[in-house]
């Protein structure tokens, strides 16, 4: 009997420890609760919200052990909901991430329109996407499942769409597990639009920040940032990240396409094709050694430099978001791919289960 005890003691001390997991109200938006979970393993703790699936607040620590919150946002549901959270700080962006041109696709003949949101575009899934949307939370094991039911013809998308996002945090990885099924076919882009400054939301701009991104190649844009169907090659051009760069180096340079943009705010085509769960992009922020890994299985990532922030949004701790203060790395599939052929599919059709994975690891050196 003694040996036993002494062998499940051994057992659970020497069994992988995982962090916690803890739930409370956050405040009513569109007359739901919502709450706000809180993730924690070590020294980083993710706190996320109902409302939009926002990733609130992250914080981790920089090569002397010190945590800061890395991610922009706001103080509470207030904030998020009285300003629209037009920036669409941290949330979970569908039913299509980024751009459709015109607002408008065509699926099995038919043609369907999204409200315009971004000049003749329509973006991130309209003027009223998931980022806007109290999702049904539960708590799961290192973390909290979230659960959205998009009914047939909400902005303008065919179908009934059920969508799962789960995040779980374990030692110092942040995964997102995205899920989906449509009872018609439907087009779906899903993505996570965190907003990350490696020295601390709101300390200063992120042009030191060094950046790589696995891609040999990018879709460039028109004057609507739309793509214009090419895969063009990086090579000799500001968009090559193949080795790290510090993100300022080339984002004033005579380019149109960094011009259109007021910096960079386009989609790389990664080279794992999203046939796997690789190494899409990493950055490295020289003054606190802290570093961010992402890792995805979707063909795409967005990197986009805060260019549209302009200091008119005071953020977590009453710091103002001013431009380039934050960068993003959107994974996903291309911009306006349902108008795209040749792109990679987004269509989802009944009896199909969109699967997706896409991991944030941190650390420091």
């Amino acid at each position: 009997m003694k040996s036993t005890f002494l062998f499940l003691l051994l057992l659970a001390m020497t069994a992988p420890i995982f962090g916690k997991v803890t739930k409370q109200s956050a405040g009513t938006a569109n007359g739901k609760p919502v709450d706000m979970y809180t993730l924690q393993d070590g020294k980083i703790t993710v706190r996320i919200l109902t409302y939009g699936g926002i990733i609130q607040s992250l914080e981790a620590p920089d090569r002397n052990g010190k945590t800061a919150n890395i991610v922009l946002g706001f103080d509470d549901l207030d904030g998020y909901v009285k300003t629209g959270n037009k920036p669409y700080l941290g949330a979970l962006i569908g039913r299509y991430a980024n751009r459709i041109a015109g607002g408008t696709f065509s699926l099995d003949g038919k043609t369907y329109h999204v409200p315009k949101n971004d000049g003749p575009n329509a973006l991130h899934g309209g003027v009223d996407g998931f980022d806007k949307k109290v999702w049904t939370g539960k708590e799961i094991p290192n973390g909290v499942e979230l659960t959205y039911v998009s009914p047939n013809g909400e902005q303008g998308f065919p179908g009934t769409l059920t969508t799962t996002v789960r995040y779980t945090l374990k030692g110092n990885e942040l995964r997102i597990d995205y899920a989906a099924t449509t009872d018609a076919d439907t087009v779906l882009n899903l993505t996570s639009h965190g907003y990350y400054n490696l020295k601390g939301q709101g300390d200063g701009d992120v042009l030191g920040t060094e950046m790589k991104i696995f891609a040999h190649r990018y879709t460039p844009v028109d004057k609507n940032l739309i793509p214009t169907g090419e895969l063009a090659p990086v090579a000799d051009t500001p968009f090559d990240f193949l080795t790290a760069t510090p993100i300022g180096k080339r984002i004033n340079d005579n380019n149109e396409q960094l011009k259109l943009a007021r910096g960079y705010d386009q989609n790389w085509v990664l080279d794992s094709e999203g046939k796997k769960v690789a190494l899409a992009a990493e950055a490295y922020e020289p003054t606190t050694g802290r570093v961010l890994e992402v890792l995805t299985d979707q063909p795409g990532i967005q990197f986009y430099t805060g260019n549209f922030l302009d200091g008119s949004v005071t953020g977590t701790d009453g710091k103002v978001y001013k431009q380039r203060y934050a960068f993003c790395l959107e994974t996903q599939h291309f911009p306006d791919s349902p108008n795209h052929p040749k792109f990679p599919t987004t269509e989802l059709k009944p009896g199909e289960t969109f699967h997706s994975t896409t991991i944030y690891r941190f650390s420091a050196r």
